[in-house]
């Protein structure tokens, strides 16, 4: 069995990345059918309340304002809007609803607490609900706990020393203290990051270290494929090889082994094989869906038959219980 270790050394993990291709999946199927039902999948729908506009400069944004892309810029949603897509969600499969807002950061204000109504809505439907709205502060995200959210998604993107090439509006520092402002509220993280920014392999270790490393991994991992969108300055950037993205899984499996690690974007690019070798390697999640925020994604029908096919299950809400809300546990002593 595969000890959970949080002091994992940049060397270490760049020789688990580099290990030959067949003893590296190996490996990480082994663990992967140790810690984990092997052939239950997570499927997560995503879904953009607040499209384009954002303030942020992130290199791979579409939604940044100012990029010139043909995205559509998009008020916030209606409750129920999002109570419509969810059960759409739900009849194909999905056990989690993931929302998604261009902001920079959540502010106090009525466009919050129509979130925060969303979340209510969504967890009244016995589905787990995440969010990612950007930098948070603590009350904030003990606001979305105490309304029921799940998980927080805030991905990290890359390496430390990469990350200013990548994104000058906001420092790695900020990402970090976010993930701990909501570790405080006792919500699960969903932490990873991209590959395909014409970053190095050194940087993808760093960034694997970085998340390993913390005081408890990520309940959820994950793994971008850059999908390079026409108006963002890496619009030239080429398709990630999938050999290349079986790794980072793979190493990411072996470095954590509890964590759910995702199949994330760039899964529209693949074939069901690649998508096969990615499962074997230790993925345990996707996104189901059209979409992905603002880029294409596998319809949930075709996901469904490529299940079948694997002989894949879809994993149940709340497999691992609720999460801990200590404000309500406190009230209630």
């Amino acid at each position: 069995m595969q000890t959970t270790r949080h002091d994992w050394t940049k060397e270490e993990i760049y020789d688990i990345y580099n290990r030959p291709f067949l003893d590296l999946v190996y490996e990480a199927a082994s663990i992967h059918r140790e810690n984990k039902d092997y052939n239950e999948v997570q499927v997560s729908s995503l879904i953009s309340i607040k499209t384009g506009g954002c303030a942020e400069d992130c290199s791979y944004c579409p939604q940044a304002a100012r990029y010139h892309t043909d995205l559509e810029v998009q008020p916030l949603m209606q409750v129920g809007q999002v109570v419509s897509a969810a059960v759409k969600a739900k009849e194909g499969g999905a056990s989690r609803l993931c929302m998604g807002a261009a902001w920079r950061e959540v502010r106090d204000n009525r466009d919050f607490d129509r979130v925060i109504e969303m979340v209510k809505a969504v967890n009244d439907m016995d589905m787990e609900v995440c969010c990612t709205l950007g930098m948070l502060t603590e009350n904030q995200a003990q606001r979305l706990a105490d309304a029921g959210l799940y998980a927080y998604n805030h991905n990290i993107d890359t390496s430390e020393d990469d990350y200013k090439r990548i994104i000058s509006t906001r420092t790695y520092d900020d990402r970090l203290n976010t993930i701990k402002n909501v570790r405080k509220a006792k919500l699960t993280v969903c932490s990873g990051g991209i590959i395909g920014l014409g970053e190095t392999v050194e940087d993808r270790v760093s960034m694997l270290q970085t998340l390993s490393n913390m005081e408890k991994h990520p309940e959820s991992v994950p793994v971008n494929a850059l999908v390079p969108v026409k108006g963002t300055p890496l619009e030239n950037q080429p398709r990630v090889p999938i050999w290349d993205m079986v790794r980072m899984i793979a190493t990411a499996r072996i470095v954590m082994p509890n964590s759910v690690v995702r199949l994330s974007a760039g899964r529209n690019e693949m074939s069901t094989l690649e998508q096969a070798f990615c499962f074997m390697a230790g993925a345990s999640s996707i996104f189901a869906g059209d979409k992905l925020l603002t880029t294409p994604n596998p319809a949930f029908v075709d996901d469904m038959a490529m299940f079948e096919l694997l002989g894949l299950k879809t994993r149940d809400a709340f497999k691992n219980g609720r999460p801990a809300n200590t404000r309500i546990e406190q009230e209630a002593i």
